[in-house]
């Protein structure tokens, strides 16, 4: 081998290089053990959420203090923990999830809020298109704007996009096909701007290593946490818009008549319903709210309140009074928070609202921020809007807001300050209400309405409430980050608790050293000292592969290890081809040294082909996939890589080694030393059975998948899914039907794992947004499962997201149907674009389409039977085999398995073709195939122990995958043999007889 030096100081150079990287990720872990102990020491209760609260005061204590000191440069634990290796929610706990920034919100506003007939149906239609249509919402509108219009009129109409606002971009004499691209534009620069926005909030919430990025044209932004425990402060974080107005307001005293009136209406629409009174009804039927709206407002509430027993709004509201000038406030009434649906239905009355007077017309009414301290009561206020529904002053002129306490130093405020113009406009509308109050609200929830007893000319304000210094921070980034151009909400998360996330780290780590073991054992007892180089090679390759991770801050989650542990079963295999065609060489009665030359040059081949078609499904595994999926490509794609490098370097190094020395080295013990010798098996006479065998496999298999299809994941359908864990063990049946009132139908509920942890999957509210929704479904799960749980546990121990959490909620994922249905376009174009670009490399490798079909008949066929095998067993083994995003994956890494095999095959038939003119082409490809076979059994062998070894003693949530991926390795074994090689010697006969 030349330039042996060169090779021996670059991979000396790459080792220290790795050691060095994954040194920071030794001495971050070091500092994060103190600050648990410390933490353990501290929090006397021994609270989990306590500890977790040291631990971060410990963390925050040391994070600007030298935690390496070299004497001429020194690393802060924040230096040594942005360089340490990154670990993905599924091992360290947090959130990872997929924003849709509204662009109808985006196009509503640069149409000036349009009332244009035709723009309006477009939207409507644009919103029925997209949930059943992978395009941009945008498009959709496009298309849905040229149906409804039908020309009559254009989206450069000034009642449209030709407004004040576009003026300067847009005019009224240009086509459709002008604005369109101007449109679009806008559109993505508002996109940007949430881009940033979200960016810049992330960034001050604290959390290390976050990863954002926008997802193509899509309007959708990929947010990933990894360590974040409180998750509602997170979606709380990430979804608010941030819309800053300040408002005048209607005093208790000005609201007081309406409401009497109010209730006395409201009184009469209930008792209509009630008594079914023909002529209230057909009143009722005119109105807004149809009567079943209302009837659906009806619930067994405390008839407390009530005149005569008789509902009203009073039932539900508790209107403020005031007895006397001293009691004229802004808060105009009380409600239960689970009354507050119903008064807002109610105060949106066509004929409720017609009670107000003239000058009132325009009131909306909005909610306090926080419920009372005391009670689950929360506060009603009446706001002074206007036919646009524009605020005097908005939060667009705000400079900075910042987190302090009240003048008495007890309470978290928010202080803000503004810049010239929001000063002038906040000494108005200040001026203009002294003796009055005046409303602070964000994104339409009321924060604080104090009364006015001056004019503030300095341009400063506060929001006071019920905080904590937490939520009065993220309130003050929220508002220093400025606000959304659009409403934002969440259309796919995962959860995971730090707990499941460190049960998933040691199941790892530990299926990970006894795989490694496993495989270390194998190579030894199979090729002794030539067993001890391969290990020794296996060994550098993941000290490459792990500081290649953590130098490009790659974030490595569990199906990534599983990527990596992959990895060392297949990277075996360069070793296998280089030491079995050495053996051959040295059968052949070559010299040790000319045997362990030829060998190297022989395998090449080979290796190469068989990792390039590897490499290159991982390829498009890592463009079509996300989270997860993509970190276990990555990991595949650079494990792929440096096993190259290692096992023709550096086994080449240690191999030759021995030739300067002049030492043979033998490579078989004197157990293994007679295996897989002198075999000549006719394997094309035996192609006819393999055929009858596939095909009825297959058959059975599209039966099944026909008639009970495969269960499918939330990925591929929509919902949401919990894992709980209980302090006991709990039967799913009774779990499904205690909950089936709360979800409108008994959802999916099965054991995951262990007895006392199930997995809970529903449909329920999943096309209702907002984070609200997300709380609701919670709290109905929680109400559901209160008998099942342990005595006492409130419903924020049930939500979970704490350091050594036991019971409640350990994760949770949730995917809407429209990004569902786009999982499932990205899966079915993977995999046709993986079988496509095989079969271009085949054929341009080996020159012939009969090589090319061989190999994709035996891709088809693997995939079908690994399908097959999910639909039919799906429903009686004690693990998940749900369809998702990672049985995707395993399904594309079977796809390189296969290829892997069938290539290192047919690059032995194309030799043995070459090397004897007198073989028949039989005779050539049998040899081939028995040639072959002792490094095709041991490949799989070492394959198969490294993934059962994952399946036994890995986490839960990866049996599913493992599974496929083994069954997957035991299909691509048998179908290198018996499918790919005798499709292809068919599909040869085939072309030889038309050449004829």
């Amino acid at each position: 081998m030349q330039n042996k030096g060169l090779i021996k100081v670059f991979a000396i150079l790459f080792g220290i290089v790795s050691l060095y990287q994954l040194s920071f990720t030794f001495f971050t872990n070091k500092i994060e053990d103190q600050a648990k102990a410390y933490a353990k020491e501290h929090a006397v209760d021994g609270n989990a959420r306590s500890i977790d609260n040291f631990e971060r005061i410990y963390l925050d204590s040391v994070a600007s203090q030298p935690a390496i000191d070299l004497g001429f440069t020194s690393f802060t634990y924040n230096d040594i923990k942005d360089k340490s290796i990154n670990l993905g929610l599924d091992l360290k706990g947090g959130i990872n999830a997929i924003l849709q920034v509204s662009v109808k919100d985006i196009l509503v506003g640069l149409s000036n809020d349009s009332k244009n007939e035709a723009f309006l149906q477009a939207l409507a239609k644009a919103d029925e298109a997209q949930k059943s249509s992978d395009d941009t919402y945008l498009n959709l509108f496009f298309k849905a704007f040229e149906e409804t219009s039908k020309g009559s009129v254009k989206l450069s109409d000034p009642s449209i996009f030709g407004n004040k606002q576009l003026r300067d971009r847009i005019n009224f004499k240009m086509s459709n096909t002008e604005v369109e691209p101007i449109i679009e534009g806008e559109v993505s620069a508002s996109i940007s701007t949430a881009f940033q926005v979200l960016r810049s909030r992330i960034d001050k919430f604290g959390v290390t290593q976050p990863d954002i990025q926008r997802i193509g044209k899509s309007g959708r932004i990929q947010i990933e946490l990894p360590g974040a425990k409180d998750i509602e402060r997170v979606k709380v974080l990430l979804q608010s818009t941030a819309e800053l107005q300040f408002w005048e307001v209607y005093t208790n005293a000005e609201m007081s008549q309406f409401f009497f009136a109010a209730n006395t209406k409201v009184a009469e629409l209930i008792k209509a319903k009630e008594e079914g009174n023909s002529t209230e009804e057909t009143e009722v039927a005119k109105d807004s709210t149809k009567t079943d709206d209302i009837d659906n407002l009806l619930g067994q509430v405390s008839d407390s309140l009530d005149v005569n027993n008789q509902k009203n709004l009073f039932t539900y509201l508790l209107p403020n009074i005031p007895q006397g000038a001293n009691q004229v406030s802004s808060v105009v009434g009380y409600a239960k928070i689970s009354d507050t649906a119903k008064v807002n239905k109610f105060f949106k009355e066509r004929q409720v609202r017609a009670l107000l007077p003239a000058n009132m017309r325009y009131v909306k009414f909005l909610w306090d921020a926080k419920p009372n301290k005391d009670s689950d009561n929360i506060t009603l206020y009446a706001i002074k809007s206007n036919r646009e529904d524009k605020a005097p002053l908005e939060g667009d002129v705000i400079d900075d807001a910042y987190q302090q306490f009240d003048q008495f130093g007890a309470n978290p405020q928010v202080s803000m300050t503004m810049n010239s113009r929001g000063t002038k406009e906040w000494a108005k509308l200040t001026g203009q209400n002294v003796g009055n109050f005046v409303a602070v609200v964000l994104d339409n929830y009321v924060y604080t309405a104090p009364r006015i007893n001056d004019a503030i000319t300095g341009g400063s304000t506060a929001i006071t409430g019920n905080f904590t210094i937490t939520e009065a921070q993220d309130l003050a980034n929220v508002l220093k980050a400025g606000k959304l151009p659009a409403a934002a909400h969440i259309i796919q998360s995962e959860v995971v608790g730090p707990s499941l996330g460190q049960k998933a780290i040691d199941a790892s780590v530990n299926s990970f050293l006894l795989a490694l073991a496993l495989v270390l054992v194998w190579m030894i007892v199979y090729y002794g000292k030539a067993g001890v180089y391969a290990d020794i090679a296996l060994a550098v390759n993941i000290l490459f592969i792990f500081g290649v991770l953590t130098a490009f801050g790659a974030v490595l989650t569990l199906p990534g290890i599983a990527g990596i542990i992959l990895t060392i079963g297949m990277s075996v295999d360069a070793n296998v081809l280089i030491f079995e065609r050495i053996k051959e060489e040295l059968n052949g009665g070559k010299t040790f040294n000319d045997a362990v030359k030829d060998g190297f040059n022989g395998a090449l081949s080979s290796i190469l082909d068989a990792n390039v078609t590897t490499l290159l499904t991982g390829f498009i595994l890592y463009s079509f996939g996300t989270g997860p999926v993509k970190g276990f490509a990555y990991t595949l794609i650079v494990g792929i890589l440096t096993s190259l490098f290692t096992a023709i370097f550096i086994t080449r190094l240690l191999v030759d080694g021995n030739v300067v020395k002049n030492k043979p080295l033998e490579f078989v013990t004197s157990m293994t030393k007679g295996w897989f010798k002198n075999i000549d098996i006719d394997f094309l006479k035996k192609r006819k059975i393999a055929y009858v065998i596939s095909s009825v496999i297959i058959i059975a298999g599209i039966v099944s998948l026909s008639t009970q299809g495969l269960k499918y994941g939330v990925d591929f359908d929509g919902g949401r899914s919990y894992t709980v864990k209980f302090d006991k063990v709990v039967s799913a049946t009774e779990v499904a039907e205690a909950l089936q009132d709360e979800f409108n139908g008994a959802p999916e509920v099965k054991t995951y794992g262990t007895p006392d942890q199930l997995k809970i999957t529903t449909n329920f509210m999943i096309e209702e947004n907002g984070p609200e929704v997300d709380n609701k479904v919670q709290e109905l799960l929680y109400d559901g499962l209160k008998s099942f749980l342990p005595e006492g546990m409130t419903f924020d121990q049930f939500k979970g997201g704490y350091e050594g959490q036991t019971d409640g909620i350990m994760s949770s994922i949730k995917v809407e149907p429209s990004i569902a249905d786009d999982i499932k376009t990205a899966a079915k174009w993977a995999i046709l674009g993986s079988i496509i670009v095989i079969f271009l490399y085949i054929f341009i490798r080996f020159k012939k389409v009969s090589y090319s079909a061989g190999a994709i008949v035996a891709v088809v066929h693997d995939v079908l039977i690994v399908l097959s095998v999910f639909s039919i067993l799906y429903k009686f083994l004690p693990f998940d085999l749900e369809v998702d995003e990672s049985f995707i994956a395993a399904v594309l890494t079977v796809v390189g398995y296969s290829i892997n095999d069938t290539v290192v095959i047919f690059d032995r038939i194309r030799e043995f073709s070459k090397l004897d003119n007198n073989w028949n082409f039989p005779t050539t490809v049998n040899k081939a195939l028995s040639s072959t076979l002792g490094r095709t059994i041991n490949t799989s062998i070492t394959t198969l122990i490294v993934l059962l070894a994952i399946f036994l003693f890995g986490g839960d949530s990866i049996k599913g995958f493992m599974f496929a991926l083994i069954v997957g390795v035991i299909t691509g074994t048998y179908s290198s043999l018996f499918v790919a090689t005798p499709v292809m010697f068919d599909t040869t006969k085939k072309e030889k007889n038309e050449e004829k």
